[in-house]
């Protein structure tokens, strides 16, 4: 045993191992030697461990497969970070979605009043034109009755004279009939008076039948159309009280706005802030028209400070028309809300007057606006030329349009209470150079 060996021996646990040892037998057949190995010690150093190429196939096995483990991991762990940037995602559009629905419903108020005060205009109108259609059916229907009893008492007429000739005509039936009447005669121009008398009897009975048959027609049409018209009137009723309900409910509607406006601090506090935001629109909108107005008539911008000039429209401060019979009942300049303090400017008046009263323009000019402006209803703004501007709001019926030459005293609408919050009244602006000026300095005083 060679020293390796019995190191290996050694490190092997002491387990002895004989070598490789030829016996040789002379009595065997076989005359080649007879190798035997004994079996090596596993603690030998020839068969310490695998050998190199069992290791090597061991690496290439073992490194794929825990390659694609890691690829494996990585994936999985990709796949779960977007699986959660989805839901992240997915959350935050939620969110979104909650918040546009939060502001949709905080709709301001004054938005919302413009769509009620709309959708009232659309039913109400809607509503006139239905009444309108209503009262020409009406008369339609009186038309055709006035027809109705004059065929009536002409077809009277004519069988009264139907019946005459029928009892004419039975008589003489009764007498043996036309032919002994024309031989009873031996004068043959007796007779030939006789034929073409009846004859001419004959002819008139004729046009009797025709016209009671024309007469009976004519009736029957007439009381046929009448019987249309009065279902037509009848679908007209019905379809008026359908429209007149969504009247009513819309004007409910406004009621209730309305009434929160003005009994809740909170839908009061808002609908001041948009007022004044508003009267800001208001006021940019009219520098906006200044502007155009100038370079329409090539006209410098005024200085700042000038006096109003003594001429035209300024040379009638105090002795101007009223635009509308009423009264003021707000006035110009600061106001302070007696129950929620709240303080505001009025760049204008109120003047309350019946719904459908008169506006009339205070001074000649020239229309430049006509329509619904956000917080003051339907608006009409008039130029009076020198910088001097006059506004009529919350008008029911626009009756000019823009571009129109006005007089003075000339109807432009009528009273109504559009995007007014306390019901029918002209709201009344007077401005010089874009400045409010306080329309009770301008207006003639009464009495």
């Amino acid at each position: 045993m060679s020293g390796g060996e019995q190191e290996g021996g050694a490190r092997g646990g002491g387990r002895h191992l004989s070598s490789t040892t030829l016996a040789v037998d002379p009595h065997h057949p076989v005359s080649a030697p007879r190798v035997r190995t004994a079996p090596r010690s596993y603690g030998s150093r020839r068969g310490a461990g695998p050998r190199p190429c069992i290791l090597l196939l061991l690496v290439v096995l073992i490194a794929p497969a825990g390659a694609a483990e890691g690829q494996q991991k990585r994936d999985e762990t990709l796949q779960s970070e977007q699986k959660k940037l989805q839901q992240t995602q997915k959350r935050l559009k939620e969110e979104r979605e909650k918040a546009a629905a939060a502001r949709a419903r905080e709709t301001s108020l004054l938005a919302e009043l413009e769509q009620i005060e709309q959708r009232l205009g659309e039913k109400q109108a809607e509503v006139g034109r239905l009444a309108a259609r209503i009262k020409r059916t009406q008369a339609d229907i009186a038309t055709l009755r006035g027809e109705i009893m004059r065929l009536e008492g002409q077809r009277g007429g004519q069988e009264e004279a139907l019946a005459r000739r029928l009892r004419v005509m039975y008589r003489v039936h009764a007498q043996g009939g036309a032919l002994p009447l024309i031989l009873s005669g031996d004068d043959p121009v007796t007779r030939a008076m006789a034929v073409r008398h009846l004859a001419s009897l004959a002819v008139l009975d004729a046009r009797l039948i025709r016209e009671y048959r024309g007469t009976s027609e004519r009736l029957a049409d007439r009381k046929g159309r009448e019987e249309g018209r009065q279902q037509e009137l009848a679908a007209l009723h019905a379809e008026a009280q359908t429209e007149q309900a969504e009247v009513d409910r819309e004007a409910a509607k406004r009621r209730a706005l309305l009434a929160r406006v003005r009994d809740e601090r909170a839908y009061h506090e808002r609908m001041v802030g948009e007022l004044t935001e508003a009267s800001r629109r208001l006021e940019a909108f009219i520098s906006e028209l200044q502007a155009r107005q100038r370079r329409l008539a090539k006209v410098p911008p005024p200085k700042g400070g000038i006096e109003p000039p003594g001429v035209g429209f300024g040379n009638l401060r105090g002795r101007l028309p009223w635009p509308a019979e009423g009264r003021i009942v707000v006035p110009f300049g600061a106001q302070v809300h007696p129950r929620f303090g709240t303080r505001t400017f009025r760049n204008g008046v109120d003047i309350e007057a019946a719904e459908g009263t008169d506006v009339t323009t205070v001074y000649a000019g020239h229309v430049i606006y006509t329509g619904w402006f956000k917080g003051y209803g339907n608006l009409i703004i008039v130029d009076h030329g020198s910088e001097y501007y006059t506004l009529y709001a919350h008008i029911a019926e626009i009756e000019v349009k823009e571009g129109e030459d006005v007089r003075q005293g000339q109807r432009i609408g009528t009273v109504g209470d559009t995007a007014s919050l306390a019901g029918p009244r002209l709201y009344f602006e007077v401005r010089y150079q874009g400045k409010p000026q306080d329309p009770a300095e301008w207006l003639r005083q009464r009495g």
